[in-house]
């Protein structure tokens, strides 16, 4: 028996189709770069398993609509940071960190504008925020967000729930808005 093949399924593409001696039963999966893939276990024949996938067409096309508007959405962000021009960029954030500073009584040490690749922003112990260029091809609401979330650790330095307290204050929902940021920039940095 082969251990993988590759089928087209019609209306969900290509699907590989994998013996797996970790597999205890059949996994279908649906990852970005990837596609959809289907762990079987070596006693599941191939024809076993591509019945299942039949019968899960309607989960797997979801899931492949998913990552097709987490493709759009990354490939439109990437457009849009093409065309930053960094030098704006940096007014733009300083501009809108000292306006929220002065609006809700923050202070901070210095700040520092950069093409990270990790994080959309941090603060240092000392005050000294750092921000990502990227921050301004987010819609407002997360920009100001992320530019919050800095300046609340200016006082409070952990994401305890005294800090998410804090954050709430000025963002509403400040765990919402996280996982709006999360859900939002998957992969764009």
């Amino acid at each position: 028996m082969a251990d993988s093949k590759i089928v087209q399924v019609e209306g969900i593409g290509a699907v590989l189709l994998e013996h797996s001696h970790r597999a205890r039963r059949i996994i279908v999966s649906v990852r970005v770069g990837k596609g959809v893939r289907v762990a079987i276990p070596y006693r599941t024949s191939f024809a076993a398993a591509l019945e299942f996938v039949n019968q899960k067409k309607s989960w797997i096309k979801k899931h492949l609509a998913k990552i097709q508007e987490y493709e759009n959405r990354k490939q439109n962000f990437n457009e849009a940071f093409k065309s930053i021009n960094k030098t704006e960029a940096r007014r733009r954030i300083t501009l809108r960190l000292a306006e929220l500073a002065r609006r809700h009584g923050f202070s901070y040490n210095g700040v520092s504008i950069r093409n990270q690749t990790t994080r959309w922003g941090s603060c240092s112990a000392k005050g000294n925020i750092s921000l990502n260029f990227k921050l301004v091809a987010l819609p407002p609401e997360l920009f100001d967000y992320v530019v919050l979330h800095e300046l609340v650790h200016t006082r409070e330095h952990n994401h305890s729930a005294r800090f998410w307290r804090e954050l709430d204050k000025y963002v509403g929902n400040g765990k919402a808005k996280a996982k709006a940021l999360r859900e939002y920039g998957v992969g764009i940095l």
